[in-house]
């Protein structure tokens, strides 16, 4: 199952944080949001369709996430949990850590938004720069 969530790039982008990813329905962004790399999401972990998040909360399914940017794509391998809850209207966040809350999509992930390339980090610095957040659950 596959689901595209087309986002946009803000120049706070930073994305210097060590344990997760964010994006966010909301078209602010302070420095203080340094996991956040997108924001004008188009849903949060709310609106994501029911199905794939029974998918996520199937702890036998494998999780890809794929953050296309232009040309370049930044991929992270995550896992989901029963417990997930799914029902922030803003947020989506991918974490290393087990840790759930509203917002949370997946867990431990093996990278986080310091992990992202530079190159792309510096395209989503430009609020007219649009990219595109892949969910795969198998």
């Amino acid at each position: 199952m596959r689901f595209e969530i087309p986002f946009y790039g803000h120049e706070n982008v930073r994305a210097f944080h060590p344990r997760t990813i964010e994006i966010t329905t909301e078209p602010d962004l302070t420095v203080q949001g340094d996991c956040i790399i997108g924001v004008s999401a188009e849903c949060g972990c709310k609106d994501i369709p029911k199905k794939l998040k029974e998918r996520l909360r199937d702890e036998r399914s494998t999780v890809t996430f794929s953050i296309q940017v232009n040309d370049e794509t930044f991929q992270v391998a995550g896992s989901g949990n029963p417990d997930l809850i799914l029902e922030h209207p803003h947020d989506i966040v991918i974490r290393k850590s087990k840790f759930l809350c509203p917002r949370t999509l997946a867990i431990n992930c093996d990278k986080a938004s310091n992990d992202i390339p530079r190159k792309m980090i510096k395209m989503l610095q430009s609020p007219q720069t649009k990219g595109i957040f892949v969910i795969e659950v198998t």
